[in-house]
């Protein structure tokens, strides 16, 4: 088990122009695939975890940016509510389960049971040693139908969470992103590194699989997501025998939306000095 220690933190992208040209490709070609979706019938599953301060929300909200709102959900998972407790805990992700041609994004998941309760003490050792086998079973079961499951872990080094607490602390815009929590999580670093290598050891599997992302660099993880997001669902179309759609050219597309954005301007009675 040394699957976060193999993974190299230095990867960044080294230009703003690299980087918008890239996250705007590969935007693209998920809509794309988002249409393509719907068509076939398929829904995709996308499970994130990670370190706290591994821009998690930042890569969700990128990811969503260009999509149709009408076909993707992002459910954020805190603690279950009381009344949750009396159901088995994958009880309440079944409710979330999305719709066939749709995309659901899980902003932490039912990974939660073993990492922080198990690692928190909330469920017994023989209660999240059960949970690899039952995740997996869950897992097998919705991807056996129409559904496509992809799981990733953001990775920062220990370092670089300090720096983005400090920067949160400070910054009042940011503040309400950092609890007390986070800081007593930060101290349990090393119980969460090994719960974490555990879980991949026993949940990564072919039909939903996890991808570890290096994310010291927010531009590279952010591309890198997105980029896994598309070619697995790509990968899982090929294998389905569904041939897959020709992606709009990105500079013709920026150039249409150059236009769009003139003529409502010119459209509208403030810009001639009307209103």
């Amino acid at each position: 088990m040394d699957f976060l220690n193999r993974v190299d933190l230095t990867k960044t992208i080294k230009s703003r122009k690299e980087y918008e040209k890239e996250l705007k490709k590969y935007q693209l070609r998920l809509l794309s695939l988002q249409h393509l979706l719907i068509e076939e019938n398929t829904a995709v599953i996308f499970v994130f975890e990670g370190w706290d301060a591994a821009g998690k929300g930042g890569a969700i909200r990128r990811a969503v940016a260009n999509l149709d709102p009408r076909g993707v959900r992002v459910t954020a998972i805190a603690a279950p509510a009381p009344h949750e407790k009396r159901y088995h805990y994958l009880q309440r992700f079944w409710r979330k389960i999305p719709q066939f041609g749709q995309i659901a994004i899980f902003d932490r998941s039912w990974y939660g049971r073993v990492l922080v309760e198990r690692v928190e003490g909330f469920a017994e050792k023989k209660e999240w040693k059960r949970a690899y086998s039952e995740i997996n079973s869950f897992e097998k079961l919705l991807t056996n139908d129409h559904y496509i499951i992809e799981k990733f872990w953001l990775h920062i080094s220990k370092d670089e969470q300090y720096k983005r607490f400090k920067e949160r602390e400070n910054n009042p815009m940011k503040r309400w992103k950092i609890t007390d929590e986070d800081w007593r999580n930060r101290a349990k670093w090393d119980k969460y590194l090994t719960a974490a290598e555990e879980m991949f050891e026993k949940t990564d599997q072919p039909y939903a699989p996890w991808h570890i992302i290096s994310a010291n660099s927010k531009w590279y993880a952010r591309v890198a997501v997105i980029r896994h997001m598309v070619r697995s669902i790509e990968n899982d179309l090929k294998k389905r025998g569904v041939e897959l759609p020709q992606y709009p050219d990105l500079q013709r597309t920026e150039e249409a939306g150059k236009q769009d954005h003139q003529r409502e301007f010119s459209q509208d009675p403030a810009y001639h000095g009307k209103a």
